[in-house]
């Protein structure tokens, strides 16, 4: 740096700092143009009367959209995860192959198929999409899930329990004791 003088000498000159601070804005205005704007609508979005479509949880769904996601779950299930990354079952590692009978491994499972799908694809992810799946989603829910405390807690390789771990209802606002007759 030929313009910078006295005993900062290293620092650039205000000349040279302004002209770095206009390639910076240029480099920014290229990288906003690339990229959509956070919550600002794009060409791509839905207009305001469109509604988006989100893949919804498990546990808001009824009748025939449920039944046809748990369809779908358990394609996944049985035929990614279980033979693709489960190991073998332990007492400090279980499973229970009737696991859609424990709704609360169902929505877990589900949470984490749910990010699959959206990690698994490199055209949103990249290609760290599924090394970030298997450390933030199916490693915590997988132990979770598989814990001596967990949904599967009082299953073993030759006996199924689902009762378990089921509360009984407690009153609140959704529901009364009428309700659990």
């Amino acid at each position: 740096m030929t313009d910078a003088v006295g005993p900062h000498s290293d620092l650039p000159s205000p000349a040279a700092m302004a002209e770095d601070i206009e390639d910076l804005k240029a480099e920014l205005r290229a990288l906003r143009a690339e990229l959509p704007s956070h919550g600002q609508p794009t060409a791509e979005d839905p207009t305001p009367n469109e509604e988006r479509q989100y893949p919804p949880f498990i546990f808001l769904l009824e009748g025939e959209e449920l039944d046809a996601e748990l369809r779908l779950l358990a394609e996944w299930v049985e035929g990614v995860l279980v033979p693709g990354i489960l190991a073998e079952p332990s007492a400090d590692a279980r499973w229970c192959h009737l696991w859609t009978e424990h709704w609360d491994a169902v929505g877990l499972l589900h949470a984490t198929w749910l990010a699959w799908q959206e990690l698994t694809d490199p055209t949103t992810c990249g290609l760290t999409g599924p090394s970030i799946w298997y450390r933030d989603h199916y490693r915590p829910h997988i132990t979770d899930l598989r814990s001596p405390t967990g949904p599967f807690a009082g299953c073993t390789k030759g006996e199924h329990r689902t009762d378990h771990r089921l509360p009984g209802r407690v009153p609140s606002t959704w529901h009364t004791v009428e309700d659990s007759g």
